[in-house]
């Protein structure tokens, strides 16, 4: 039965909240939606029974625990003790969209009322009222100082350090994965490992892939031909699932042997010598790794959580600091690398990426404009117009500073 929150006292501070910013442009809206789903990574392994567990009915203590993130309390009181970041309540409000939708099979089409029966239809997470309520605790937190960070972009740069590293000839032996959450300071990767994470990194950043697409690609997806003209390998990739295309008619990414300058970035090569590595045939493209860089025996899907914690661990045998990248920040360094280094147009990195041209809410410019990632041009050099110039362009011959 439903709640008119605009008559119940106990609901009092939260029809305000909501009423206080019936302003907001609809676009504001849509855009929430779409950051509120990027940014949440978890393995969903195992969700769909523990939410149906705790669902059956929830504890006074647990409800505290939900209500944690606002300061503002449901009656309209505020509760002076430190709070949540607004990440956490956005990492909740995912949970809850998951539950419905999946586990309880509504669906991500928006909460409504149905015209012809008069009863509410959809996902009630993905509904108007809740994005203005998460937009105000947004504006809220951003005032008492917490900013919302989203994953720092991969740059191609870090890519090729990564690549140049993990092709040393001293991890060309197996070695035993010992994992950092056994008090270590690094993970041990072998070759298997190391080879897999670089087709792991050029496939997400190069084809700006969320983590659960990239952890779904199964070896029937993948079709290797000759290009009948110059003869070049071509590589064509259909994913089974795709977050914006969830029916099917999912277009298929085509990839062509790169020149030996982008050999770290080249899905082709990562490809071709995963496959002479493994020696796999069938069944998933990234699976577990064992121990002494052994992959799982049986077709057993590699984790978001162990990706995650190999590139992390992968980033520190470089001396980078991974506390500011996840595994959205190739999705997001993917982006930018086609618009500021491939001087791709904005409508044809949306159509690759799978994002909206019809451009009336701008969510590409979240990933191509963030105060977390590292700038691309020092601003001392803004106005130098006597800065060098870098190496002639390898797509145009021009020499410009952006190639």
């Amino acid at each position: 039965m439903a709640i008119d929150i605009s008559t119940n006292n106990s609901f009092s501070g939260l029809f305000k909240v909501i009423t206080e910013e019936q302003h907001l442009d609809p676009a504001d809206i849509l855009d929430d939606l779409e950051e509120s789903h990027d940014q949440v990574e978890v393995d969903l392994s195992g969700l769909s029974n523990a939410v149906r567990e705790v669902s059956k009915g929830v504890s006074e203590k647990t409800s505290q625990e939900y209500l944690r993130c606002d300061p503002i309390r449901l009656d309209g009181s505020t509760v002076m003790e430190e709070r949540s970041t607004y990440t956490h309540a956005q990492k909740m409000r995912a949970a809850a969209t998951f539950g419905f939708g999946r586990i309880h099979g509504l669906g991500m089409q928006a909460w409504h009322r149905s015209e012809i029966s008069g009863k509410m239809l959809g996902n009630p997470s993905v509904s108007e009222t809740v994005s203005t309520y998460m937009l105000s605790l947004r504006r809220r937190k951003t005032q008492k100082g917490d900013t919302p960070t989203s994953a720092r972009a991969v740059r191609s740069g870090l890519l090729e350090d990564l690549y140049h590293f993990n092709n040393k000839p001293e991890f060309q032996e197996p070695q035993t994965y010992q994992p950092s959450s056994h008090n270590a300071p690094k993970g041990q990767l072998g070759p298997r490992g190391r080879t897999l994470l670089t087709l792991g990194y050029n496939l997400a950043f190069c084809g700006l892939l969320r983590i659960d697409e990239l952890l779904k690609i199964q070896l029937q997806d993948i079709t290797i031909t000759k290009d009948p003209i110059t003869g070049r390998t071509k590589l064509s990739l259909r994913l089974p699932f795709r977050k914006t295309s969830q029916f099917g008619d999912i277009k298929p990414f085509v990839w062509y042997e790169m020149p030996e300058e982008y050999q770290h970035l080249c899905v082709v090569r990562a490809f071709a010598w995963w496959i002479l590595i493994s020696d796999l045939t069938e069944g998933y493209l990234f699976r577990k790794i064992r121990a002494n860089d052994r992959l799982a025996e049986e077709n057993e899907p590699m984790t978001s959580e162990q990706f995650l914690e190999m590139f992390r661990n992968n980033l520190l045998d470089i001396k980078v600091d991974f506390v500011p990248y996840g595994t959205h920040s190739f999705r997001r360094g993917g982006c930018q690398w086609l618009s500021v280094e491939r001087r791709w147009p904005l409508r044809q990195i949306c159509e690759w990426g799978g994002w909206s041209q019809e451009f009336t809410h701008l969510t590409i410019v979240k990933y191509l404009i963030s105060w977390n990632d590292n700038p691309h041009v020092d601003r001392d050099d803004f106005f130098n117009m006597d800065r060098t110039p870098t190496i002639a362009c390898l797509t145009c011959n021009r020499s410009c500073h952006c190639a």
